[in-house]
């Protein structure tokens, strides 16, 4: 194989690695370029560029559309507030992620969510959005003292494929949808935190 084609291959398994990073932990606001840029083996600018030319855009505008992604999935299925769905999607401020989320899908996250909910299915409760998006540890903008898993650290985290089912871990205290008595059956519209029992 000609030396370019390895070269440009090693590349792009670099780009992937750090891909894979931002896509462990894009929940994370604080979510450091530079530690990705490393885990690629890149300096930080080149690490901009490379990033680019493979992927069509920066690692910020990649990290921003994968957030709005999750953000519009919950819009449709969690029984959350704007505001929680913003720190759980890794935004430290609502101004921007409204902005940004209008940018990107041409509505507000509340135009968005009236626009695809209410057509007779309840919401998820939000004590289990959170668990599967986290856990309630995440909603409080805790800060990890050290890099996470996709930067060499081994922490346990649920795995975010699946939500979890049961009341594993489940604070009822803590959980709104406790209070707020039995779920609507078809057609009898959503659950909101606002409406009490």
């Amino acid at each position: 194989m000609p030396r370019a084609t390895i070269g440009r291959m090693d590349k792009l398994r670099r780009m992937r690695l750090a891909k894979d990073a931002m896509d462990r932990d894009w929940a994370d606001p604080g979510l450091d370029l530079d530690a990705v840029a490393a885990r690629a083996g890149y300096s930080r600018f080149h690490f901009l560029r490379a990033f680019k030319d493979a992927y069509g855009e920066t690692p910020g505008q990649y990290l921003t559309h994968r957030r709005i992604e999750r953000a519009e999935e919950m819009l449709r299925c969690a029984n959350l507030t704007v505001t929680e769905i913003c720190t759980l999607v890794g935004f430290s401020s609502l101004g921007t992620f409204s902005a940004r989320f209008k940018a990107r899908t041409g509505l507000t996250p509340s135009e968005y969510r009236t626009k695809h909910v209410g057509r007779g299915a309840a919401l998820i409760p939000g004590c289990y959005a959170m668990l599967w998006a986290g856990g309630f540890r995440s909603a409080t903008s805790e800060k990890r003292a050290a890099p996470g898993a996709a930067y060499g650290d081994e922490r346990e985290s649920l795995p975010r494929e699946t939500p979890p089912t049961g009341a594993q871990n489940h604070d009822q205290g803590a959980c709104h949808h406790h209070r707020l008595g039995p779920r609507p059956g078809p057609g009898q519209g959503v659950l909101h935190p606002e409406a009490g029992p």
